[in-house]
């Protein structure tokens, strides 16, 4: 993560900040939040006294109006720190904020935005469905239009904040007679009568992620909640995910790049017949090639996130940026692993950690497999 030309001094000035701030007010709780199945609230409203929350929002709108740049180190450091995967933040400041931001109305950006800024608000994407995960033109949460409000019925799940946010974006079908065309994206307030928050879903990693079912079930909302126009719902989730796989592969890039570090750090210490671990050919064998796979993801996401700052990022660059990443940080922190031997399978160790919050990023925000479908799309 060193010498990269993309970013600022200002940049790195902020990385080091956010560097101590997660090092200081996350790691050492995180095995006390992931029993509690959920990120306190009181973190959120800390971070964002901290200005590590939305920070492309303009400052009319409460925000540092900095841009897209820190958001990316932001979700750097979020990732690099021990735990980190389980901090619901690129949700809310990456994806949501920017659905406001190039879509809402004058007044949905004065209600919301200013307190997502300073952590009092969390915000949720109801995109997910037991029936439609990647497929989203399959959802069938449905908007019926009744004089100045829409009611709304039905299920949403695997959804990140689930439990802490005080409004979803919700992806809803308003005419079911035109498929994708039909869908459109209404804010629905955590407080409105026939929304049900379900468990908070146990999880094989990121248990501190609150990570949630929702039901709702004639769910009234005025027409002043929806986001843009009817009908441009899908189009504005085929704009936005991009920016959303970006941040997904800074998060893999950097989850991949600590656990090489603190491997790189354990087999130095680690003795093995007389000699440290790392004095074994297979141990620097390993190392080699992880750093060269390392170095390459991160000359290929300094690509991409310079596009994505310019708005220039094509979807299949952002899947490719996705793919590489979250299938490299497999393979990295599962060697990684390797070189702890049971120590590794231990979970009071980082690198087990590591290891069952990376096995998602190859599944949400598009699978792999979709992945490779919008790489092949545009050859």
């Amino acid at each position: 993560m060193q010498n990269r030309s993309i970013y600022s001094s200002d940049h790195e000035l902020f990385r080091e900040n956010a560097r101590r701030f997660f090092r200081e007010e996350l790691e050492p709780n995180i095995e006390q939040w992931e029993k509690d199945g959920i990120v306190p609230k009181a973190f959120w409203r800390k971070a964002g006294e901290n200005g590590f929350l939305c920070c492309g929002v303009p400052e009319e709108y409460g925000g540092p109006g900095a841009d897209f740049m820190y958001n990316m180190v932001l979700s750097e450091e979020t990732g690099y720190a021990i735990g980190g995967a389980s901090v619901g933040f690129s949700v809310s400041a990456d994806i949501v904020a920017y659905y406001l931001l190039h879509a809402g109305t004058e007044e949905q950006k004065q209600k919301w935005l200013p307190k997502m800024v300073s952590g009092e608000v969390i915000a949720s994407i109801g995109m997910t469905e037991p029936g439609a995960g990647s497929d989203l033109k399959a959802i069938r949460t449905s908007a019926v239009r009744d004089g100045d409000e829409y009611v709304i019925n039905g299920q949403k799940t695997y959804i990140t904040n689930g439990q802490n946010s005080d409004f979803v974006l919700l992806a809803c079908v308003t005419d079911p007679s035109k498929g994708a065309r039909g869908i459109s994206m209404i804010i629905v307030e955590a407080d409105r009568a026939g929304f049900e928050r379900g468990r908070n879903l146990d999880k094989i990693g990121q248990k501190a992620a609150d990570t949630s079912e929702m039901f709702f079930q004639d769910v009234r909302v005025p027409v002043s909640n929806l986001v843009g126009n009817e009908g441009e719902g899908f189009a504005m989730m085929m704009r936005e995910l991009p920016r959303e796989r970006i941040t997904i592969a800074c998060r893999a890039q950097a989850e991949a790049q600590r656990a090489f570090d603190v491997t790189n750090a354990y087999v130095k210490e680690r003795k093995m017949f007389g000699q440290a671990l790392a004095d074994f050919q297979n141990t620097q064998f390993t190392l080699a090639d992880l750093k060269t796979n390392l170095d390459v993801g991160w000359a290929y996401l300094d690509q991409c996130i310079k596009k994505c700052n310019e708005g220039t990022l094509t979807p299949e660059e952002g899947a490719m940026a996705k793919l590489w990443t979250t299938e490299n940080e497999g393979v990295v922190v599962d060697k990684c692993l390797q070189l702890f031997g049971g120590y590794g399978y231990m979970t009071e160790y980082p690198i087990a950690r590591m290891f069952v919050d990376a096995r998602v990023r190859r599944i949400y925000g598009g699978a792999s497999e979709v992945m490779k479908l919008v790489i092949a799309r545009s050859l």
